[in-house]
């Protein structure tokens, strides 16, 4: 049943490592406490909020979002600075972190606003805050010569925990759902992003409180019909609880979201499309019913027994924007670009050579380290006969060059790996009907 795919799907999105993302929070606690409050205690003063304070966050998540509230002293001391006292706060707290953590396997870098500390597969990003008379909090933001903003947070976890008893859960497992289709599609969604928009949502539609796993399919059609809708120009919205600005980083999430509603809507409950469909929209690790997988001639043109997936190799958590583009020869002679092409609906003939690049590495551009990736993905009959459904994924370099060679579905798709984590990801696909799959 359609329920139970979607019941097990969500008991597989849960956190996994709570116990090891709490020991390090607890251990940075301990150490700020005990440099600016002179005590021992590995929880006061400290909170743990973003996504894993929301209760929104999801396997693999690969950042914990921590505020560690100073005493007022320590502001005054850094307010009276002539010049950019908030970089110098942050700069003690990162020399204190540092100290807990000296080896060279944990790196410990001030990143403008944060002090983040990266372990293997995971990060913390410490705020260093300071309780204003109302309960917000004021941090230091070291960009443009330095400056105090202003952040409310245990209001925005106040009105997720709300949500999530008045729902039933079912706020939270929307909000993780959406999570884990941005992690598969590639899309740059902040996490209070999807939760305030979600949190819009289930307020545009009341009838989803206390809805069933029988009815998330409805469900994901209508949030992603609300999605679609939503204006590409709007700068931000006002977030769930604090109703501080949200800012739409990356809009192609609206775009995205209509082809997910597109493909949902056109789907039948009860086929095997649907489930295609929702592997292809939430990751593979979405559960199928035996009837498709009994159906094993449309199975077999789908799936390769060496097919790989990404998310069996690395944690995957989306937070950089990735582009790639390719670029079409024949005879050593540029054509055009293949993305150009799709937008003009031209098919793509044989004997072409395609050279796939990154147009865009948005962690680059950040300066951090990476390793790339690729996947190349035929589909169709004529690919079974001819043992080249593919699906490997391979370790390489900026570009990847591939040959048109026969009839059939086919995409390519672009990894970028930082401190053990899929950070980013985009494919792109080759036309399809009278198209050509590749081979190397």
């Amino acid at each position: 049943m359609l329920s139970k795919s979607f019941e097990l799907f969500l008991e597989d999105l849960q956190i996994d490592n709570r116990q090891d993302i709490e020991t390090k929070f607890k251990s940075i606690t301990k150490r700020l406490n005990t440099k600016y409050y002179g005590t021992n205690s590995d929880i006061d003063h400290a909170a743990m909020v973003g996504s894993i304070g929301r209760s929104t966050a999801i396997r693999n998540v690969s950042d914990l979002d921590m505020l560690f509230v100073l005493p007022q002293s320590v502001f005054n001391r850094f307010d009276n600075y002539e010049s950019n006292g908030q970089k110098a706060l942050l700069q003690e707290v990162k020399q204190e972190i540092k100290e807990r953590y000296p080896h060279n396997s944990t790196i410990v870098r001030g990143d403008g606003q944060v002090v983040v500390v990266s372990f293997s597969n995971f990060e913390v990003e410490i705020c260093p805050a300071f309780e204003n008379k109302d309960g917000s909090f004021c941090y230091p933001d070291s960009n443009n010569g330095g400056s105090w903003k202003r952040t409310d947070p245990l209001v925005e976890i106040g009105e997720s925990d709300y949500m999530i008893s008045e729902t039933n859960s079912n706020f939270k497992y929307v909000c993780q759902i959406l999570r884990a289709w941005k992690n598969k599609i590639g899309v740059k969604m902040g996490g209070l992003l999807i939760d305030t928009l979600v949190h819009k949502f289930f307020h545009k539609n009341k009838k989803y409180f206390s809805i069933t796993f029988d009815n998330y399919l409805e469900l994901l059609i209508d949030l992603f019909g609300y999605l679609k809708g939503l204006d590409e120009e709007q700068k931000y919205w006002q977030a769930i609880g604090s109703k501080q600005h949200v800012y739409n980083k990356d809009k192609r999430f609206i775009k995205k979201a209509g082809k997910a509603y597109k493909k949902l809507k056109e789907s039948n409950s009860n086929s095997d499309d649907l489930y295609i469909v929702l592997k292809e929209l939430f990751g593979n690790n979405f559960p199928v019913v035996d009837s498709f997988k009994s159906n094993q001639l449309r199975y077999s043109t789908y799936y390769s027994p060496t097919e790989q997936f990404i998310e069996n190799m690395f944690p995957v958590d989306i937070r950089y924007r990735l582009i790639i583009d390719c670029e079409i020869k024949q005879n050593g002679f540029r054509e055009t670009m293949l993305k150009k092409l799709l937008r003009l609906k031209k098919p793509l003939l044989t004997n072409k050579e395609l050279t796939f690049f990154i147009d865009y590495n948005e962690v680059e551009e950040k300066e951090l380290s990476y390793e790339i990736y690729w996947k190349v993905k035929n589909q169709g009959e004529e690919a079974v006969k001819r043992g080249q459904l593919r699906g490997e994924i391979k370790k390489g370099g900026n570009k990847k060059i591939e040959r048109t060679n026969f009839r059939g579905f086919h995409y390519v798709e672009c990894y970028i790996i930082h401190n053990g984590i899929c950070v980013a990801r985009d494919f792109i696909s080759v036309p399809i009907a009278t198209h050509m799959a590749i081979r190397i």
